[in-house]
């Protein structure tokens, strides 16, 4: 699978050249599993769209879409400059990428979030011209991304919770993606046909 083209329609959305060229070299180090499994096991907490195979991938895309939609309204976009705008699209498309783990287990890791800010920061020295305080920023608005769910199965605090704006932002996003009543309309090449 070439990865690059089943997400050409989400790079065109960025600004940023470098950005984009991060994200796509931190899409190459995802697991395969990420373009391939539903975006829940149970499909108990995702829309129709995030179910089945290929799921994961179109939750991915709605939310950084989500993203896209919200950031272009001046009175939300304004008050987030151009690359800040480019790297929250990138945490939201990214944002799931180790749900199942860095190798494929068989329910989603509650410590998802934790994993995948420390997996950028692994693959740091391969993002070219991208500052460490982005990268920071990145595994700042990942590791928050489940908002006020921050305890595992076992009551244990495992995820903190979104403090910044930036934090909220990918929040907001990712958790419209995921709800029930807001239907993103997919086509058979899971690209966002709108």
């Amino acid at each position: 699978m070439n990865r690059e083209e089943v997400l050409k329609n989400e790079m065109e959305l960025f600004k940023s050249e470098r950005i984009r060229n991060a994200c796509l070299k931190m899409i190459g180090f995802l697991p395969d599993y990420f373009f391939e499994v539903a975006a829940a096991s149970t499909g108990k907490y995702h829309p129709e769209y995030a179910q089945g195979e290929g799921g994961l991938l179109r939750h991915s895309k709605a939310a950084m879409r989500i993203g896209y939609e919200l950031l272009s309204d001046p009175c939300i976009g304004d008050k987030y400059t151009s690359d800040e705008k480019d790297l929250m699209l990138m945490a939201l498309l990214i944002h799931d990428g180790l749900k199942l783990g860095k190798d494929k287990e068989k329910y989603t890791r509650f410590d998802h979030p934790i994993l995948m800010a420390e997996y950028i920061k692994e693959h740091q020295e391969d993002l070219e011209n991208i500052s460490v305080d982005e990268i920071l920023f990145l595994g700042d608005c990942i590791k928050t991304h489940m908002g006020p769910w921050t305890t595992d199965y076992s009551g244990n605090e495992v995820l903190e919770k979104p403090k910044t704006k930036y934090q909220n932002f990918v929040h907001m996003c990712d958790y419209l993606a995921s709800r029930k009543c807001l239907l993103v309309p997919f086509d058979e090449n899971n690209n966002i046909s709108v």
